[in-house]
């Protein structure tokens, strides 16, 4: 069984826990897209991991996990993610973490790029982490960007690499930036390099000779759906495919291959950045902020609140053949008198069962709203689907047909063993 884990949503759903919940029966981790700006946080045997490009099957004894072509890496940070981990007892290896030769490098003038970019657009910012992720993609797009592969030879490594500090140095000049020293560039990743070497490989074989083989295989999605380049709320996405497509290209695994596709979704909506968001509201924002929710992984910062759109994850079930949705958080919503779900959005004179394609529009929408009791009660120490409150099912029943997908599991705390399947 061949499955993609992807975020149904702006991304912070949750989906470390799902994935590390599956790995249990996967043989291979896969992450196919997207760089450090990312990070999943999961909770296993009561140690908290903070992961931002190593697979979360990296947690399981015995799993090979790939990073794969279609990520953007960055040396350094990812040399500090493996030494982090190896201090908290995990063991990383050339054997149980293979890095694609393919894969492209986020050197520091990539984030001094991104730095200078996002102030150059004034108040029409995107709201980037400043990782160096979107000059990283521009670079791949414009044929001009460093690969791992480059990173094997340390001769061919300082040679592109002088090459393109000298030409990014110019970008930033007429951006009016101070240019980097390509000292301190060459010293870090050269450095990086020593330690990432052995874990550099061609993967598509490795991945290949597993689909053949008949081994189980789990895509690790990054960010979410609705950050998209292609069916996100454009320009304020991030700049690649976060959707079911994007595993395939950036994996090199064909869709032939794929035999099942799960959207992770939290049980309200949340969003991190710039860009429209119709069912946002600063009340339960306020609420799951005072709970102690919903802060970033990587930088910390308070992320956006609001009720379930379910426009959004009509479209994204769509448009990434979900077989089912793996909700998390839905303890998040325990004290709650009334929960709200958005049905539609309401644009002028016209009700809209799927989102627009102008940020304009976007901007207009109104939700359509329709309101479901809460529980009000604490429903962690549930184990099983019957222990739920009625009216805890009967909202995850409802959501499940606003979006046109079955909700196929339920996250009811942080931890691994806090997930409940939900019978159909």
């Amino acid at each position: 069984m061949n499955t993609l884990v992807i975020g149904s949503q702006w991304g912070d759903e949750g989906k470390g826990k799902v994935i590390d919940f599956l790995t249990e029966d996967a043989d291979i981790v896969v992450r196919s897209q997207g760089g450090s700006n990312a990070g999943h946080t999961v909770i296993a045997n009561g140690i908290k991991y903070v992961l931002h490009l190593v697979p979360s099957g990296i947690l399981w004894p015995g799993k090979v996990n790939v990073i794969a072509n279609g990520v953007v890496i960055n040396p350094t940070s990812l040399v500090e993610e493996i030494t982090g981990l190896r201090a908290q007892g995990v063991s990383i290896t050339p054997e149980n973490l293979l890095i694609s030769d393919r894969a492209h490098v986020v050197l520091p003038i990539h984030k001094e790029i991104d730095a200078a970019q996002e102030e150059a657009l004034g108040d029409q910012k995107i709201g980037t982490t400043k990782q160096g992720i979107g000059p990283t993609y521009a670079d791949k797009a414009r044929r001009i960007g460093i690969r791992m592969v480059d990173l094997v030879d340390p001769v061919r490594l300082e040679k592109v690499l002088k090459a393109r500090i000298k030409t990014a140095n110019e970008e930033l000049a007429r951006l009016g930036w101070q240019p980097a020293d390509p000292q301190v560039t060459l010293d870090a990743v050269m450095q990086a390099a020593e330690v990432l070497r052995p874990h550099i490989t061609n993967t598509i074989p490795v991945l290949h000779k597993a689909v053949v083989a008949g081994k189980n295989i789990l895509f690790e999605g990054a960010q979410g759906a609705m950050l998209d380049i292609d069916f996100g709320t454009y320009p304020f996405v991030t700049s690649s495919n976060t959707s079911a497509g994007g595993c395939c290209t950036g994996s090199g695994v064909p869709p032939t291959r794929i035999d099942k596709s799960i959207g992770v979704c939290k049980a309200y909506t949340t969003r991190v950045g710039a860009g429209p968001f119709v069912t946002e509201d600063a009340e339960i924002a306020d609420y799951l902020h005072g709970l102690g929710r919903e802060f970033g992984a990587t930088t910390g910062r308070p992320r956006r609140c609001g009720w379930t759109d379910g426009v959004v994850l009509r479209f994204s079930a769509m448009f990434n053949g979900f077989n089912e949705m793996a909700m998390t958080n839905l303890d998040g919503l325990d004290e709650r008198d009334t929960i709200k779900i958005c049905t539609a959005y309401r644009l002028g004179d016209q009700v809209l069962e799927y989102p627009p394609a102008l940020m304009e529009d976007w901007e207009r929408c109104q939700p359509i709203y329709e309101t479901l009791p809460g529980w009000k009660q604490d429903i962690t120490k549930c184990t099983k689907w019957e222990e739920l409150p009625a009216n805890c099912q009967a909202y995850v029943k409802r959501f499940g047909e606003i979006v046109g997908c079955p909700v196929g599991s339920v996250g009811v705390g942080p931890d691994r063993e806090q997930t409940i399947s939900v019978p159909h």
